[in-house]
């Protein structure tokens, strides 16, 4: 199976570029001389009817004059001529293109309407197209430079992907002095076709790549960047800069490449889920690119510091405090270890200051017992250059200490010119250099953010929770009441029916239309009372004071309804109004006041929102976001994201509040989330919690249609883990076959299958001769996003262990209309119906989300699996280009 169809964009083995001239300042004539001139070892050809010759070498007016197999087609003509040509290229077989032309989406409805119709001629044509106004591609490796770019950076392992390709060229320019090589550099200009998605699952499994750099100004398809970047996060470190932060920052990507832009507060959300590391400029980036190129990790945020100056120790560890790292404390035996090593007159902590007068091996010594401490992480040494210093041997010493250890090992070697050639050796043998104690601190936290980041990415929640199930049928029948009245806001009454249906505790609240029904409702639940206005058309109560606490009498209470509606009527004349809520006054005793809201983001759909409640949540901003669904881990992680988490504990003679009962009704509003894609956002405020309880105060629910046809779960950017699939089937033998979805925890067990499987059987499902799978290929086949793949493991259970016998997995294919299929069943488990039973499920699961067609190969001399084949109803025939493989295809 294949992950992408865009191989040509990177290893083409012969490229035409139409435009191609002599002329200066054209395009098409740069972009054929940096061909020639990058040492490509394909061929290359010019395309241009007006001329014979470009560059010194023949040109021919078109793909018919030229008369041969062309992989990549690099464009960069008038914007009105690419369809056409994109057409030409369609019948002549060429695969990728890239589009250089500038004037498409970012100049007005007439631009978007010409990148209409080159996507639609890219489709019809089955051509993926980078593009339209980009730079083009870059491979140093293969001397492929298919850009507007002239030089070819130096060759490395970090990929550079941007949507600017301006920020290219700059960061080409900068790496050299930085040390910094590159696998790939790809502008992918407004990703009318190729995206993000399509580019992370190339570098996901591209050998060459090591770490991937992201700059990114807009998203278009929310779910496929999604996918794409934790599948690569997964293998490999990712590193984003976001452009747009502000309102200003927006406004210029809407006029520069027409992109969509979200919330810059969400897409830090994103990219934590994501497991990938979020920076806020260039220079991070880089710093992150050198951290990560050495391929050392950490296991936790345990830094030790090493230094011969006193200054920059105490900058870097209150850098270091104020990132929320961990000063390493170290064990005794390393204690003894710098006690017998250093001077007398050591720091005797962390810092290390082992004093201006350190000699190289000083260094060495410090860091080899840091390195060999458990309680260390990784280890910064800096170097000041001070009179007795020699900052290159000391660089040699700290190389070679850090040589043995798989901890990463920072350097921080202050200074100028003094320091030059230690600077570049330290960089050139794979210790990362800065040139500030505070930027190598930064560039250490990247490490820690990707380590605890990787954790979140490996969650995989599924949408519901097994415990007391929601009335989830009994919240749509209300949802769809509201809506039927023609209203989008939900009464206070029927918002906490909701909650309630998703067994989240609220206060009873009984709606009175008159001061006497009000009286009444305060009797009957018992004094003291809380008295709320009830109208669809008010964000906030407050806003009309319409809301008054502790009202411990009858007199009060009818005085109070009738203040309360006539303030209300006179200050939103305009407002709806349908009477006054009472409800119990809800005890104060060690309250935490807290609020849990769900609103929509214009690109990456529900997020779930957590922090400090009241009057003033606005102006405090402690909050916390996260993407659902979510699970207990990723809960206990936006809660200790907040200020107000620190209240939760014990203080103040206030016994601690009960986080369990709060962590529940989180559970319960990403299940509300997940559930119901009408929920367009809510806003539980206050969320009143002490150590007994945390209850529902008040409530606001906004609902509206979902869109026609939408798939399930199709409103969120992350698929839940579908649970729904989970399904138990009884074999011919009398035993219990689960039939369920993969899940990373798996990976143990899916390996186990692969080893177990015969020679045969290996060759037949991977078509090469494999004895296991790879580390990346284990991550592949267990860490999947259940939408645009899926793979369905039958599970039988022996001795009460979990045994995998068979395993039927799809892909997606581009316009996702089609999916490609493989499947496989131990040796072991033959002739009981497994195989058949998986590729039903799986084609069910296909048809449902939406897929026309599912097609796949079969070796000729796999029998077993053509007879199954046929027995299912695919149409089999033989592949033209290979006899040995069969096509098989069904439409489903």
């Amino acid at each position: 199976m294949r992950l992408t169809d865009i191989d040509q964009l990177f290893t083409p083995g012969a490229v035409a570029v139409f435009g191609a001239s002599d002329n200066d300042g054209s395009i098409g004539g740069l972009v054929f001389r940096n061909l020639l001139a990058g040492g490509y070892k394909g061929q290359c050809y010019a395309i241009n009817p007006k001329y014979t010759e470009v560059a010194g070498q023949p040109c021919y007016s078109d793909l018919n004059a030229l008369d041969k197999q062309i992989d990549l087609a690099l464009i960069a003509t008038p914007g009105e001529c690419v369809p056409a040509i994109l057409d030409q290229c369609g019948s002549y077989g060429v695969k990728a293109a890239v589009v250089h032309s500038a004037g498409f989406g970012e100049h007005g409805e007439r631009g978007i309407a010409l990148q209409e119709k080159m996507v639609e001629a890219a489709r019809r044509n089955r051509i993926r197209v980078m593009g339209p106004n980009c730079l083009g591609v870059m491979r140093p490796q293969h001397g492929l430079n298919a850009s507007v770019g002239e030089d070819l950076p130096r060759r490395g392992n970090v990929a550079l992907v941007s949507q600017s390709g301006a920020i290219c060229t700059a960061m080409i320019d900068w790496s050299e002095s930085r040390g910094v090589g590159f696998s790939a550099v790809v502008s992918i200009g407004a990703a009318a076709d190729v995206d993000f998605g399509d580019i992370l699952d190339y570098l996901a499994l591209d050998t060459q790549t090591q770490c991937i750099l992201l700059y990114v100004e807009g998203i278009r398809h929310a779910r496929h960047f999604m996918s794409g970047l934790r599948a690569a996060a997964r293998l490999k470190p990712v590193v984003i800069v976001k452009a747009g932060r502000h309102p200003a920052g927006t406004r210029a990507i809407k006029s520069h490449t027409g992109g969509f832009v979200g919330s810059a507060e969400v897409f830090r959300a994103v990219t934590d889920r994501a497991g990938v590391v979020q920076v806020a400029n260039l220079d991070q980036l880089f710093a992150a690119a050198q951290v990560f190129g050495t391929r050392r990790r950490l296991a936790g945020d345990r830094i030790a510091i090493i230094t011969n100056g006193g200054g920059p120790g105490v900058l870097a560890a209150d850098r270091t405090v104020e990132l929320g790292l961990t000063l390493a404390q170290f064990t005794e035996s390393t204690r003894q270890k710098l006690e017998q090593a250093l001077p007398d007159y050591w720091s005797h902590g962390n810092p290390i200051d082992i004093i201006g007068d350190a000699p190289p091996e000083r260094y060495r010594v410090a860091l080899e017992a840091c390195l060999a401490d458990p309680e260390v992480d990784g280890v910064l040494c800096i170097l000041a250059p001070l009179v007795f210093g020699d900052p290159v041997a000391t660089a040699q010493q700290v190389i070679e200490a850090a040589k043995g250890s798989r901890k990463p090992v920072l350097a921080c070697w202050m200074g100028g010119k003094r320091v030059l050639e230690a600077q570049a050796l330290l960089s050139e043998k794979d210790v990362p250099q800065f040139d500030s104690p505070e930027a190598a601190v930064e560039a250490f936290s990247f490490l820690a953010i990707h380590q605890r980041n990787q954790k979140l990415l490996m969650q995989s929640p599924a949408p519901l929770s097994y415990e007391d199930p929601p009335d989830v049928e009994g919240a749509r029948l209300i949802i769809e009441g509201v809506m039927s009245e023609g209203r989008k806001v939900l009464g206070t009454i029927e918002a906490k029916a909701i909650l309630s249906a998703f067994r989240i505790p609220t206060m009873q609240a009984i709606l009175a239309r008159t001061p006497n029904e009000a009286l009444m409702a305060a009797q009957a639940l018992g004094f003291p009372v809380v008295m709320k206005i009830n109208s669809p058309d008010l964000e906030h109560k407050s806003d009309v004071d319409g809301v008054k606490l502790n009202i411990d009498d009858a007199q009060s209470v009818r005085r109070t309804f009738t203040e309360i509606m006539e303030r209300a009527k006179r200050l939103r004349p305009d407002a709806r109004f349908d009477g006054i809520t009472v409800e119990r006054m809800v005890s104060t005793r060690a309250a935490r006041e807290l609020m849990i809201g769900v609103f929509r983001d214009k690109i990456f759909g529900p997020v779930i929102l957590f922090g400090a409640g009241g009057t003033k949540v606005e102006v405090l901003g402690d909050r916390a976001l996260g993407l659902p669904p979510l699970n207990a881990f990723i809960i206990e992680t936006m809660i200790d994201h907040t200020r107000v988490a620190r209240l939760m504990g014990a203080f103040q003679h206030m016994p601690p509040m009960n986080r369990v009962a709060l962590a529940r009704i989180l559970q319960r509003v990403s299940e509300m989330v997940c559930e119901l894609p009408e929920l367009i956002s809510m806003d539980i405020n206050p969320l009143i919690g002490n150590d007994k309880e945390v209850i529902a105060v008040d409530v606001r629910i906004k609902v509206d249609y979902r869109p026609p046809q939408q798939p399930t779960y199709g409103h969120m950017a992350i698929h839940p883990y579908p649970s729904h699939l989970i399904e138990r089937v009884q074999l011919p033998d009398g035993r219990d076959l689960v039939i369920r979805p993969i899940r990373p925890e798996d990976a143990e067990m899916e390996q186990a299958f692969v080893r177990g499987l015969s020679e045969q059987t290996k060759y037949f499902r991977f078509m090469q001769a494999i004895k296991e799978l790879t580390p990346e290929m284990l991550v592949r086949f267990t860490q999947i996003d259940y939408d645009r793949e899926m793979a369905l493991i039958g599970v039988l259970e022996e001795n009460g262990v979990e045994i995998e016998v068979g395993v039927a997995r799809y892909m997606s294919r581009p316009g996702g209309e089609s999916c490609e299929f493989a499947i496989v069943v131990s040796d072991n488990h033959r002739n009981l119906g497994i195989g058949a039973r998986l590729m039903r499920s799986l084609m069910q699961n296909a048809r449902l989300r939406g897929f026309r067609l599912m097609d796949g190969e079969v070796l000729t001399a796999n029998s077993r699996m053509l007879a199954l084949m046929k027995s299912l109803g695919f149409r089999i025939e033989s592949d033209p280009q290979d006899l040995a493989v069969k096509l098989v295809t069904k439409v489903l």
